[in-house]
């Protein structure tokens, strides 16, 4: 069994604006779509809406010399703003539960996780 890390994206401006009937929408296809991965018999481990951007820290230097200043890292229309852990041994079908989470035009990055804990 291998571990994929589910990485999505948004557009943090958009989904500020976004009215709450349709941030529900997307929380209940969320729910959809952990079902999903259990009733196909994938294993879901951790998972979390992040908090946006401009509440992160970005770290830099050594133990000793560290910086730390207010994020986000990038500055680009889409941050980070989830992600999913996923044990599977079907990549290709995680591929296609993931389709329940994608609208046109919408991409979801899929790594495969390498190695021992870090």
């Amino acid at each position: 069994m291998s571990r994929y890390l589910v990485l999505i994206p948004a557009d943090e401006a958009a989904w500020d604006a976004t009215p709450q009937e349709e941030k529900e929408r997307v929380y209940q296809a969320h729910g959809d779509f952990a079902k999903l991965l259990a009733d196909r018999g994938h294993t879901f481990v951790a998972g979390a809406e992040l908090a946006p951007s401009r509440e992160a820290k970005v770290v830099t230097g050594p133990l000793d010399g560290v910086t730390v200043t207010d994020g986000p890292y990038a500055e680009t229309a889409e941050q980070l703003s989830g992600f999913y852990l996923v044990d599977t041994e079907d990549v290709e079908d995680l591929c296609r539960c993931i389709g329940r989470l994608t609208g046109a035009g919408e991409s979801i990055e899929v790594r495969e996780c390498r190695g021992g804990g870090m």
